[in-house]
C-alpha cells in the first residue's frame, strides 16, 4: 500500500533541507569571520582565502529541497598592507591580507539567519495546519 504524504509533510521536508543548508552556510561564514585577519605563516605567502558556500538542488520526500555541497574559494584579490616588520611580509615589506570583508560576512550571516527563521516558520505553520485539520476531522 502506498504511503500518502500530506502537503504539510512535504513542506516540512523541503524546509528541513533548507535548515540544514543554511546551518552549513552559517558555519562557512563563521569560518570566514574567524579568519578575517589570518595571514600566511611564511613570508610572501598567501593568507586565508574567503570561502563561498555552494548549493545544489536535492530530492526530498514530497518535492525538491536544497543542500550545501561544499565551499569554493573566492577568487578576488588579496589586500596588501605595508608592514615591513610583520613575519609574513614579502621582500617589499607588504603583507597579503585575507580577501574577507567583515561587513559582507555580517550581512551574509544576517541573511542566512533570516532564511533559517523563515524555514522554521514554515515547519511550524505546516504542523499547525495538520493539527487543525485533524481537529476538524474529529468533529
Amino acid at each position: 500500500m502506498p504511503v500518502i504524504r500530506s502537503a504539510g509533510a512535504a513542506a516540512q521536508s523541503i524546509a528541513v533541507s533548507a535548515l540544514k543548508a543554511e546551518s552549513a552556510r552559517m558555519r562557512v561564514i563563521a569560518e570566514n569571520i574567524a579568519n578575517a585577519n589570518s595571514t600566511s605563516r611564511t613570508p610572501g605567502g598567501d593568507p586565508y582565502r574567503r570561502q563561498i558556500p555552494v548549493f545544489s538542488p536535492t530530492k526530498v520526500e514530497g518535492g525538491q529541497g536544497v543542500r550545501m555541497v561544499g565551499a569554493q574559494p573566492d577568487g578576488t584579490a588579496f589586500k596588501e598592507e605595508f608592514n615591513p616588520g610583520h613575519p609574513s611580509a614579502d621582500n617589499r615589506g607588504f603583507v597579503k591580507m585575507p580577501n574577507v570583508d567583515p561587513l559582507v560576512e555580517a550581512l551574509d550571516m544576517r541573511t542566512a539567519q533570516r532564511v533559517y527563521e523563515a524555514n522554521l516558520n514554515i515547519i511550524e505553520t505546516a504542523r499547525s495546519m495538520e493539527s487543525r485539520t485533524l481537529d476538524l476531522l474529529r468533529k
